[in-house]
């Protein structure tokens, strides 16, 4: 049995909440440089210049690349062969939480209660995903998620008999209607299966597979990249701008799911899609 303390943890937390904000992940950041390169519309290509411009700089300056820093959402994967001692693990991710947003002065979003928001200060809590796993380590990945892009995502419940034309039409859908609302170009997160809540936190789990990265079974693969193409036929564009970029990447997780049923929840992510993971 190894012992992790609940001070390592909050450090790490506190280091990937910054790291997160303000270093882009690399393959998304060459994607964003071949768009602006290859995109023939003029207003959409200066945006995209300016997407990489911003990346750039606050890499550079240890600055936020957007000034919507986010919900901290963290996936932790713990081995059971691990103790964590001094407090409990959700605690230790609070803590750091708290510690990165203050000392790291990014903008604290989050409200206590959805309905009479009061903003707790700190940016907790935070979205705790635990997961058990063989071993005796600790893997933690934060996901600082804006609601510019949030709140343009969709759930719907197909039937069994819906084919895979009306499923890639929702995604398409769901992307016209969001517009320029969640700053295109966009990666979408959709999970496909399970029930509700699991269809949910597999499209939030799909915006962390790194973006030049295609699903494993070619099934799916193509249907990703086939929802990729219509969507960006919409000519939504970068910012809104038009041209050829209105998304980046379609990322599907199938799960196994009920005969009767068929969730499918598309998880919208602007071109700031931020993660950041670290181990213990």
């Amino acid at each position: 049995m190894r012992e992790i303390t609940f001070e390592e943890i909050a450090a790490l937390v506190e280091r990937l909440c910054v790291r997160a904000n303000t270093i882009l992940p690399p393959e998304l950041g060459i994607l964003l440089e071949c768009a602006a390169e290859s995109e023939s519309c003029d207003a959409a290509r200066s945006a995209l210049e300016d997407i990489v411009e911003n990346f750039k700089y606050a890499a550079s300056a240890d600055l936020p690349i957007c000034q919507d820093t986010g919900m901290a959402v963290v996936f932790a994967e713990l081995g059971q062969e691990v103790h964590i001692t001094g407090g409990l693990l959700e605690d230790a991710v609070n803590e750091g939480v708290r510690r990165g947003y203050v000392n790291g002065c990014l903008r604290k979003s989050v409200v206590a209660d959805p309905l009479r928001r009061v903003n707790t200060e700190d940016n907790t809590p935070a979205v705790l995903h635990l997961r058990l796993v063989a071993g005796d380590g600790l893997r933690l990945v934060v996901a600082p998620k804006g609601f510019g892009s949030e709140n343009m995502s969709a759930a719907r419940l197909f039937l069994p008999s819906s084919t895979q034309e009306e499923i890639e039409d929702f995604f398409v859908e769901t992307v016209r209607k969001a517009g320029a609302r969640p700053c295109p170009p966009v990666i979408l997160g959709v999970g496909l299966g399970g029930t509700l809540e699991q269809a949910a936190l597999a499209a939030k789990e799909a915006l962390l597979r790194p973006i030049d990265t295609r699903h494993p079974d070619p099934y799916y693969a193509a249907m990703e990249q086939r929802a990729l193409e219509k969507i960006n036929r919409l000519g939504i564009g970068a910012q809104g701008f038009g041209g050829s970029h209105t998304a980046l990447a379609v990322n599907i997780e199938p799960r196994p799911t009920h005969i009767a049923g068929l969730p499918c929840v598309v998880n919208m992510s602007c071109h700031v899609t931020r993660h950041a993971e670290g181990r213990i």
